[in-house]
Parts: C-alpha cells; sequence; structure tokens
C-alpha cells in the first residue's frame, strides 16, 4: 500500500504575465488544493524549444523566477520551471522547490549534473521527463546521473509519451512501475503525451479530448502524480493552447483522479 500522497503540477504552459499567473494560482489555492494531496504551481520562464522561431518564448529566467517568488510567497504554493542550461541551475534551485529537465534534454549529462548539485545544495526535488525517443527502460541511466548529488527520495521521472515518428505520441502504460522499479516516483505528463508534433505545421497541435481519459488510465497503471497544463482561457493561451484545460476542470478531475489513485493503492 502506497502511504505517500499523491503530486500534481498545475499550472500554465508559460508565464505570459504575472496577472496570469495570479489567477491561476489564486484559483488553484481557492478551488483545487486539499490535503489529500501535494499541489505544486508550475510555469515556465522561457520555452526554449518552439516548432516556430516567432512563437512566444516567456519573461525570461530573471523576471519567470520574481514572478514564481512572489506566487510562492503569496500562496504558499510550492513552484516547478524548467531549466535549459546548466549555468540555469543554481539561480533556479534557490527560488522554486522543484527544478524540472525538459524531455529532448534528458540525457544532457551536464545539465543533470548541475541541476542535481544545485537541487542537493538547496533541499530541491529534481523532475526529468522521459525523453520520447527513449524507453522506460533507459531512464535508469538517467536516474544514476541525478543520483551523482541527490538522494533517490529527490529524484522523479515523468512519461511524456512516446514517438514513432507520425506526429502522434503514444504512452506506454507500462512505464510507469518500470521507472518506479529504479527508486524514483513516475508523473504522468497528462497534457504534453496528447500533442501532435508539427501537427499544425508551424506549430505543435494537440488533442484535448484525449486528457482526461489517458490521465485517468495512467493513475490506475501506477503514476505516482500527474503534470497538467491549464489556463483560464486556452484558446487564448500563447504557447500549447491545443493541450491545455481550461481551470474550471480541475476541481472535479483532480478528486476523481484522486479517488482512482486511492482505490488502485488499497490493495
Amino acid at each position: 500500500m502506497n502511504t505517500r500522497k499523491f503530486d500534481f503540477f498545475i499550472g500554465p504552459c508559460v508565464i505570459e504575465s504575472e496577472e496570469l499567473c495570479m489567477e491561476v494560482a489564486d484559483y488553484l489555492v481557492n478551488n483545487v488544493a486539499s490535503p489529500d494531496f501535494n499541489l505544486t504551481f508550475k510555469a515556465s520562464f522561457d520555452k526554449a524549444n518552439r516548432t516556430n522561431i516567432s512563437s512566444f518564448r516567456g519573461p525570461g529566467i530573471n523576471r519567470g523566477l520574481e514572478i514564481l517568488a512572489k506566487i510562492k510567497s503569496k500562496y504558499n504554493l510550492s513552484t516547478l520551471t524548467d531549466i535549459h542550461l546548466p549555468s540555469q541551475a543554481d539561480q533556479v534551485a534557490e527560488v522554486v522547490d522543484v527544478v524540472q529537465i525538459p524531455a529532448f534534454l534528458c540525457r544532457q549529462t551536464d545539465l543533470i549534473l548541475a541541476a542535481s548539485e544545485a537541487c542537493n545544495k538547496y533541499g530541491r526535488i529534481l523532475k526529468i521527463k522521459k525523453g520520447q525517443f527513449i524507453s522506460p527502460s533507459e531512464t535508469k541511466n538517467i536516474i544514476g546521473k541525478a543520483l551523482e548529488h541527490l538522494s533517490i527520495d529527490k529524484v522523479m521521472m515523468t512519461e511524456r509519451g512516446t514517438t514513432f515518428g507520425y506526429n502522434q505520441l503514444v504512452v506506454d502504460m507500462s512505464s510507469f512501475e518500470i521507472m518506479k522499479s529504479f527508486g524514483v516516483r513516475a508523473i504522468h505528463d497528462a497534457t504534453h503525451c496528447v500533442q501532435k508534433p508539427g501537427g499544425l505545421g508551424n506549430a505543435t497541435g494537440g488533442k484535448r479530448e484525449a486528457i482526461i481519459p489517458i490521465a485517468r488510465a495512467a493513475v490506475a497503471a501506477g503514476a505516482d502524480g500527474v503534470f497538467i497544463e491549464a489556463h483560464p482561457n486556452p484558446g487564448k493561451a500563447l504557447s500549447d493552447k491545443t493541450t491545455m484545460l481550461d481551470l474550471k476542470t480541475l476541481p472535479g478531475l483532480t478528486k476523481e483522479l484522486i479517488s482512482i489513485y486511492n482505490l488502485v493503492n488499497k490493495f
């Protein structure tokens, strides 16, 4: 029986503005937060991997961390953001509670070592997304790099789908138990796994309608947490608008997923 609380990582894809992030954080605290699970606010200060060079990337590291620090202070929420360069690790880990390695960068040794060292220095968690191009069993080597500076309880792996080169991602439901067998917590990325890379020609598309059913299946298959991107008006989001949920869906969805988690871990 698993006695550790479920983890939710929820927020907009990118930091569009301080006002938007505060609106989302306020909604999460007042409508979603529960003693039944851990809740972390997520948002990226830079979307460094965009299909189109003209796509919105974010406010940058300094302004982004300033906003995340305000959210943490005002709402007493844990925070998460991504890093893309080893030089960003210490600056980010000083502010946020969870440092995330993007999927495309999951095998970058110097990045993982810098992140694990910074997380150890500040007592943070390192969350690594499994690349779309590797199998769940290959994450053992990635975890090994993270353990150079961190204990196993400070490392998480995230399943965000596997690509087969035809604008479609597929979630292997066995991946959660495989990654957990290496001692880490396994998180399901509910929104990025339904992306259709290159599906809009000059931008990444997605299947918003598939987010909830796949998330249900992932929790039933053993996921220890779910990563969800949400927005008050997904159609007007500046990044990943086709794969973000409306904030209003979150109260019901989080309760449903917790019910599934509790049922699975009852035995």
